[in-house]
């Protein structure tokens, strides 16, 4: 032990020279023996069986009181991921102002205005209520009132949604009768979210309420049939620094007609119209997969799992809507794009992987990006060592055939389930079962995702909600030559002497998706991972120790 204690502590490590249980139990001995059991279930070693089973993960469990985590509030994720990025609704936070102020424009959620007719962006605004010490004592319920009157008023917004904080919930203001009442007065679509911080174990509880807000007061308003063969929804995907342009520019270019987006660079008109799709195309699988499967239920409008980070995860989605539609004009002019882009992303990385073959990159990132980004560190031939989630479920690291064995606990039960069924007059299965069944039979997945784990390497670390004490631990250990996760966690990593890549907002970067985002990436990390500014983050008495000094006598 002595012996791998001064390695350690003496040049870099690899999951090949030190054995990652190892690893796992000196961090899990520094805690106490209730709290180390917990996160050891929390702390995985990876290992793929020949049938593609891997180890059980806990997921999606309360975060132990103590420990500082890399994890959001419900209210993070219903206002501030899935709602946030839609520019022509006014999301008005019922609470305080910080409340307010801390969701706005976090995530560098970019929007084009000009694309509907109106012009309405309202992304670049913070509303709230402002609740102060009287709000909270005697009810905040007519504050609210004049927020949302105070709001039409002013911008003539097709709808307001309201955004419950933690006060709200707490003193019991009924934020959804006021949104009735306000919605008869006004004529317009005014509908309000119970998503207080505290429901759930982290934000993955306020992506549920969203969707089911969505989908109860939005989607199916408007039957009208959009021109285009191929008409998709693009689930998940959040526009940050432009992804969604990106996508929207290859799909254009392919003859793909994108119906709706969830909820980069999106419109109320657009969810309102999304049911009329044939096919949705699930990005980041625990924010919005909810809609997906309601969607299928109520309209049969079927749903896949697509990547579009990465050039060849991109080609791969690609084929698959194509295989989907099946006919030969789409998939002609998908090879046909697909071979016109890939050359400069294959010369762009062959021009830096010589630089970044063999870096290793730990990734601890929300959503699905923690899997997602592993294709593009494989493509510049770098290493994951380690990956997690912030507010990942056992699906999300398994896949979804562990959804039946999953035992649903009390936090879950506080968010409400929406019983869907078929609707009498719109449902209309996009797909006939013979057409679904030689699909299947030729290896497409619907409905299905196989999760971050079965495509992880043996050995590989993957941890859930990732604390802070661990990250200092996993970076003196092993040193790795990237960080990847969001803003909290930027700065004490950077004191490391390690960069940190943000993939919630891309710091000033992006887009990162697509063809053109995969270059924009290969050159971003590029000169992360090999500036020489890293080498300065120590000063030169900490390198270098020693004193020296002349002695007198009196």
């Amino acid at each position: 032990m002595a012996e791998a204690a001064k390695d350690l502590s003496t040049e870099k490590v690899t999951l090949d020279n030190l054995d990652p249980e190892e690893v796992k139990a000196r961090i899990m001995a520094k805690y106490p023996p209730k709290v180390a059991r917990k996160r050891s279930k929390q702390f995985v070693i990876n290992k793929v069986g020949e049938d593609g089973k891997t180890p059980v993960i806990n997921a999606n469990v309360r975060t132990v009181p103590g420990l500082m985590g890399q994890r959001g509030c419900c209210y993070a994720g219903c206002k501030g991921v899935v709602l946030g990025p839609t520019r022509d609704i006014i999301n008005i936070t019922h609470g305080p102002i910080g409340c307010g102020f801390y969701s706005w424009l976090t995530r560098r959620n970019q929007t084009d205005p000009e694309s509907t007719p109106d012009g309405h962006n309202f992304m670049t605004y913070c509303f709230s209520t402002d609740m102060q010490d009287e709000e909270i004592i005697f009810g905040g319920e007519k504050k609210l009132k004049q927020a949302i009157q105070e709001a039409y008023d002013n911008f003539k917004p097709k709808a307001i949604a309201v955004f419950s904080t933690c006060p709200v919930g707490l003193i019991g203001d009924d934020v959804h009768s006021v949104c009735r009442e306000m919605k008869e007065k006004l004529g317009i679509n005014i509908f309000g979210f119970s998503c207080e911080g505290y429901k759930g174990v982290s934000q993955s509880a306020g992506h549920h309420i969203a969707n089911n807000g969505i989908f109860k007061h939005v989607v199916g308003l408007d039957d009208t049939i959009k021109e285009g063969k191929y008409r998709i929804n693009l689930l998940g995907e959040y526009n940050i620094g432009g992804d969604a342009f990106e996508i929207e520019r290859i799909f254009d270019k392919c003859g793909i007609t994108q119906v709706a987006a969830y909820s980069g660079n999106s419109s109320i008109d657009a969810f309102a119209n999304s049911h009329t799709a044939d096919l949705n195309c699930i990005m980041c699988h625990r924010s919005i997969n909810y809609v997906a499967e309601m969607m299928e239920t109520k309209f049969g409008v079927p749903w896949i799992k697509v990547n579009f980070i990465g050039a060849e995860a991109t080609a791969k989605s690609l084929r698959k809507i194509a295989q989907y539609f099946g006919e030969q004009e789409l998939i002609d002019k998908v090879e046909e794009v697909i071979a016109e882009e890939l050359p400069e992303v294959e010369a762009a990385c062959a021009e830096v992987r010589p630089r970044t073959e063999g870096k290793r990159a730990m990734l601890f990132v929300g959503g699905s990006r923690a899997h997602h980004y592993q294709e593009l560190f494989g493509e510049l031939g770098m290493k994951t060592l380690s990956a997690g989630y912030e507010f990942g479920h056992r699906d999300d690291y398994e896949g979804r055939k562990v959804l039946p064995d999953i035992k649903v606990d009390a936090d879950s039960r506080n968010i409400e389930e929406l019983t869907i069924e078929k609707d009498p007059e719109r449902f209309n299965p996009r797909i006939s079962e013979e057409r679904k069944a030689e699909l299947e039979n030729s290896g497409f997945e619907f409905n299905d995702y196989d999760g971050m784990m079965p495509e992880m390497p043996d050995g590989a670390m993957v941890i859930d909600d990732l604390s802070q004490w661990e990250t200092d631990q996993l970076i003196k250990i092993f040193k790795p030559d990237l960080f990847c996760a969001g803003i909290k966690e930027k700065y004490t990593v950077q004191k490391h002497g390690i960069p940190l890549k943000q993939l919630h907002s891309y710091d000033y970067g992006g887009p990162y998706a697509g063809f053109k985002g995969a270059i924009n990436f290969y050159h971003e990390i590029d000169r992360m991972v090999n500036s020489r500014v890293w080498e300065y983050m120590k000063a030169p008495w900490d390198k270098n120790p020693e004193l020296a000094a002349t002695y007198a006598c009196d």
